[in-house]
């Protein structure tokens, strides 16, 4: 695959979790959150969103979106659980997104804020409309969607790279 190929990053933050007595890393899903993560993914399904590769926090409620969201897509991308997602700034996201294979065109990130959100805020250079006003207007919601584009090798995604193309949330 050419470093020329356009590329599709997604990101998808967990949907709504309850406040217990666990850690913040084992936090489950509440309920507004099961029922909002199989609308994202039927959202992302719609959209037309295929992604061969997703990076998921390995935090329950990452995890536990994941399960939900992938289960509305037409076919299920590999799948990596990185505890390096989990409460990670900005530029270890890049970092992250730094390493992944020029043989992938479209990742999906579940994560966490305010990590997603900067990283959305950051990458994108140009936006569609009002998308980049309404994301930040939003503070990046449970179960919200980004979806930016690039052209280029994931080795070059750095601030200002990408066009935010579409921004969801289920209670928008």
């Amino acid at each position: 695959m050419s470093v020329d190929t356009p590329r599709r990053i997604v990101l998808l933050r967990h949907a709504k979790a309850e406040w217990s007595d666990e850690s913040d890393h084992e936090r489950p899903l509440a309920d507004r959150g099961r029922k909002d993560a199989p609308v994202a993914g039927r959202w992302l399904a719609g959209a037309g969103v295929t992604p061969e590769l997703t990076l998921c926090s390995t935090a329950t409620r990452t995890r536990e979106t994941w399960k939900l969201v992938v289960s509305e897509l037409p076919q299920r991308p590999k799948t990596v659980y990185d505890e390096r997602l989990y409460e990670a700034s900005l530029g270890e996201l890049i970092a992250i997104l730094n390493e992944t294979s020029d043989e992938v065109s479209d990742l999906v990130v579940v994560g966490h804020n305010p990590g997603v959100h900067a990283l959305a805020d950051a990458l994108a250079g140009e936006a569609d409309g009002d998308l980049l006003a309404w994301m930040n207007r939003s503070g990046f919601p449970t179960s919200a969607v980004a979806v930016l584009t690039f052209t280029g090798s994931w080795k070059s995604v750095e601030h200002g790279v990408g066009r935010l193309v579409a921004f969801w949330s289920p209670h928008a």
